[in-house]
């Protein structure tokens, strides 16, 4: 499965933006790789608009997704995406295993008293879901937040989930 982008364009981001791979890193295809499974398990559900073939790869491209009033032609991948998908590489590279999380949110301590002290460690809500111990990358989330779905929309009604 080919990641976003390509080789050259995630070595010209790295140069563009003042990053080095670390030594022994997996290659720019493998990162590449990991980084668009991170951007299409985190965002996908909630992309705007349909993917264009049920059975691609990948969440991009997409039909009748609208960004800033604009249609996104549904041959194109966003280059924010792209480029969201290059910074999660970067994030693999530097830290190996950071993308993908095993565990359970249930599990989670949220308080923990000891004698008179008593601390809470933990706000996310318990869903049963991994949505409680999913890694997030704040730059990331801040490049792709432009072709989410409005979820508080869906929740009362106001969108409909097809869009």
């Amino acid at each position: 499965m080919a990641g976003y982008g390509d080789d050259s364009a995630f070595s010209a981001w790295l140069t563009e933006n003042g990053y080095t791979l670390p030594e022994g890193a997996p290659s720019p295809a493998v990162l590449r790789n990991r980084g668009s499974q991170y951007i299409d398990a985190v965002y996908g559900s909630r992309f705007l608009g349909s993917v264009v073939d049920p059975v691609q790869e990948r969440q991009w491209p997409r039909e009748g997704a609208i960004v800033n009033g604009k249609l996104i032609p549904s041959d194109v991948v966003p280059p924010a995406v792209i480029n969201a998908s290059y910074q999660a590489a970067l994030q693999e590279a530097n830290e190996p295993g950071s993308l993908t999380v095993v565990g359970t949110s249930s599990s989670a301590i949220k308080r923990e008293k000891v004698g008179p002290l008593e601390t809470e460690y933990q706000t996310a809500a318990s869903d049963g879901t991994a949505a409680g111990i999913t890694p997030l990358i704040s730059i990331v989330d801040g490049m792709i937040a432009p072709f989410l779905r409005d979820e508080s929309l869906i929740r009362v009604g106001i969108w409909s989930v097809g869009c």
